[in-house]
């Protein structure tokens, strides 16, 4: 009788999928302190967390739901579900807390935190396929 063994799923190296993640927490945060620099908004630090906890949630369960931590860096596995991650539930926990959402506001977030979260991971893919050659 054959033993069914699966392979356990693999996992991108710690520091990796730390470092990602750092990113990817630290580009939310960015998104949300020029946001509010824009619009000449008071609490700096507070703010910014108010403002930014949303996203950060959303792109959290992103993350869970793609299991992005076998492939941190991947625009496809990781970028693509932390941005609508981020997008999405942000604006559903953003609405549900009594903050803004409005048309323009989901634009220009969907817009910064495509850049921000898919950018970096293209600019490590065509760093990476540069190097390969």
């Amino acid at each position: 009788m054959s033993s069914l063994k699966t392979k356990p799923a693999k996992t991108a190296p710690a520091k990796v999928v730390l470092a990602a993640a750092a990113a990817d927490i630290v580009l939310i945060l960015a998104f949300a302190a020029i946001g509010r620099d824009a619009h000449h908004r008071e609490e700096p630090v507070l703010g910014v967390l108010l403002t930014a906890w949303p996203f950060l949630a959303g792109a959290a369960l992103g993350w869970i739901a793609a299991r992005a931590w076998r492939s941190p860096l991947s625009v496809l596995r990781a970028g693509v579900p932390a941005w609508l991650g981020s997008v999405v539930a942000g604006m559903l926990l953003r609405a549900l807390t009594g903050q803004t959402v409005v048309l323009p506001f989901i634009i220009v977030a969907t817009i910064a935190l495509a850049v921000f979260l898919l950018g970096y991971r293209l600019l490590v893919a065509g760093v990476a396929r540069f190097r390969s050659k």
